[in-house]
């Protein structure tokens, strides 16, 4: 295992914050696996513990056909940004940015980089376009913030791979992934292995997520160059894995266990593995779900279990008003699973309660919520 340690820019006078990247085995082809971008979603913290001690058994052991690199702690802003013995590791404190948003988007410099280079190998394509990607990151002006410098570093670990997990959480959250629907080929063995209940797919979710960063540019330069061969070498997906509380050693074992059978698929890793499980959730539309939302303040009682297969019209949650009694009922507007609900109980405004994942497309523009 190699240890890459980067120092962040713009830290505090008398302070300094590190990223570190763990690399394990060799090989032609790469898997870049990152926890916790969202400092406060703490299992794919745990997930990536149990993962790095089973990387360094599977290379000590001679199994490692690829490079694999974990990034254990992929925020070093938002792990200590603590208010009131409240972790708050979503936004950071200085900007109020979401730190899952906003990332290079590299696809209009690649393609003027990248006229004339390109032609009918496609295995070559995918090393010019890898590189001129390297290139461009360094390229770019100084870094103007801390925030600014962790997303340049974790992109630019990133884009060379062929494979890219983001580990996330929800509030209370089923097993799910978010991704591009030209990859839920691809991705259908993990979302099997992992027993996800849900896949929201979508081409551009909006907001320059970090796993959108990752994948679209090989999509967008098809368009820029449709007389190239252009593969979609960058497999990306987010894996919301289960709720905030659910960091229970057993259950993130498996789920180490379950991603290392993926790449184990992959063939980037060698030697026996179990088969990944022949049922799998059926993907649906991220332009499907429905937020649900409280039309008033007051304290929440949900009315289905996650998991639950609702219709339109079936309660999803109650809202009371404890000082005028008002009350009132939020009822499903799809057919489809509830899939994620927020941890608080009282109901505030603006801020979605409960989600459920539809097969028809109901919402349009940005899909991501910060």
């Amino acid at each position: 295992m190699q240890h890459i340690d980067h120092t962040l820019p713009w830290s505090a006078c008398g302070t300094e914050r590190s990223l570190r990247v763990l690399r394990f085995g060799s090989g032609p082809r790469k898997a870049y696996i990152q926890a916790s971008l969202h400092a406060d979603e703490l299992p794919g913290m745990r997930v990536a513990i149990e993962l790095k001690r089973r990387l360094l058994e599977l290379e000590a052991q001679g199994r490692l056909d690829a490079v694999i690199e974990l990034v254990p702690l992929a925020n070093p802003i938002g792990i200590g940004q603590m208010f009131q013995a409240t972790h708050q590791g979503r936004f950071e404190f200085n900007s109020g940015k979401n730190f899952n948003r906003d990332f290079p988007a590299l696809t209009e410099a690649l393609a003027a980089h990248l006229e004339g280079r390109l032609g009918g190998d496609a295995q070559a394509n995918v090393t010019t376009i890898r590189q001129a990607m390297l290139e461009l990151l360094d390229e770019l002006p100084a870094p103007h913030s801390e925030l600014d410098g962790l997303r340049r570093l974790l992109l630019r670990h990133a884009c060379d791979a062929d494979l890219v997990l983001d580990l996330h959480c929800d509030f209370e959250s089923v097993m799910l992934l978010y991704a591009m629907p030209q990859h839920w080929a691809q991705l259908r063995p993990l979302a099997a292995r992992l027993g996800a209940q849900a896949a929201l797919l979508a081409e551009g979710a909006g907001g320059d997520a970090f796993d959108e960063a990752c994948a679209a540019p090989w999509l967008h330069l098809r368009e820029y160059f449709p007389e190239a061969e252009i593969p979609l070498a960058c497999v990306a997906t987010t894996i919301e894995l289960r709720g905030m509380a659910d960091t229970e050693r057993e259950q993130c074992q498996a789920s180490a266990e379950q991603i290392l059978g993926y790449l184990a698929d992959q063939g980037m890793i060698r030697g026996p593995w179990p088969a990944a499980p022949e049922n799998c959730c059926q993907p649906t539309p991220f332009a499907g779900a429905q937020y649900a939302y409280a039309e008033h303040p007051g304290v929440v009682s949900y009315l289905q279990p996650l998991g639950a297969q609702v219709r339109v019209g079936d309660p999803l949650f109650e809202v009371l008003d404890p000082l005028s009694d008002r009350h009132s009922v939020v009822r499903a507007t799809t057919d489809g699973i509830l899939y994620a609900r927020e941890r608080l109980r009282f109901a505030q405004p603006g801020l979605w309660l409960a989600k459920v994942a539809g097969s028809t497309s109901i919402r349009q523009g940005r899909l991501l919520s910060d």
